[in-house]
């Protein structure tokens, strides 16, 4: 069972500053508590029990309220002392891991996600990386992942406009040792160094689950999410 989790909480945040110029993304305040609130919550709720918190920018930001929510034992930080990119800050707290899978997510989106189907799809397939994918329709913001009727990963196509369509709902099951292992530089970005390089060559799958997403990484999401989230 996954109980350990990676929350990628070390973006700039630069398109939500006309809503919050001082705060980094995930810690931009919705009904009163940041956003990474409801991110914990929903993981707890799924059966995790500790946390790798993966900070960069303003992390002194995130210390009091961590403190303030969970045990001192539940969770531990991973520090960017430059950025590294997605792919170089999930290697940097994969050194924190103490699971041989991690669940990996974006502490500025809110995927309502069902963890343990994940880590049994995950495990059945002796995956390296699957990742959990929202269909949507009708709309230009994210890319699609395509998949083979067995959950394999066969593409990933740009942004531009969808009918319809599965994304990436940023949140995965990792193999660490298999991740590990892999010939990646310090600094790289995990989509496109890693599961765009690599998904021909490695067992990468994909699971969809129509689940409750937001990502308020734009201003128009971050005010619909404090509606959404009272």
């Amino acid at each position: 069972m996954i109980t350990e989790a990676i929350i990628l909480a070390g973006g700039l945040g630069t398109r939500l500053r006309s809503e919050v110029p001082e705060l980094p993304k995930c810690m931009a305040p919705v009904n009163g508590r940041p956003f990474l609130h409801y991110v914990i919550q929903w993981l707890q709720a799924q059966g995790i029990t500790r946390f790798v918190f993966a900070l960069g920018y303003k992390h002194d930001y995130f210390l009091d309220f961590l403190k303030a929510t969970l045990p001192e034992s539940a969770y531990v930080i991973a520090t960017e002392d430059e950025p590294l990119g997605t792919g170089g800050a999930i290697a940097n707290a994969c050194k924190q891991v103490q699971t041989h899978t991690v669940l990996v997510t974006n502490g500025d989106t809110l995927f309502k996600g069902d963890i343990p189907a994940l880590d049994q799809f995950h495990t059945s397939k002796a995956g390296a990386c699957t990742l959990l994918l929202k269909p949507m329709q009708q709309f230009d913001r994210f890319g699609v992942v395509e998949t083979a009727t067995d959950g394999r990963i066969t593409s990933f196509k740009e942004k531009q406009y969808y009918e319809q369509g599965l994304i990436n709902a940023g949140m995965f099951a990792l193999n660490v040792p298999a991740f590990t292992a892999e010939n990646l530089p310090a600094k790289f970005s995990f989509e496109k160094d890693y599961l765009e390089a690599l998904y021909p060559q490695r067992s990468m799958y994909g699971l969809a689950q129509d689940a409750y997403f937001i990502d308020i990484g734009i201003p128009e999401d971050y005010r619909r999410a404090q509606t959404e989230l009272a």
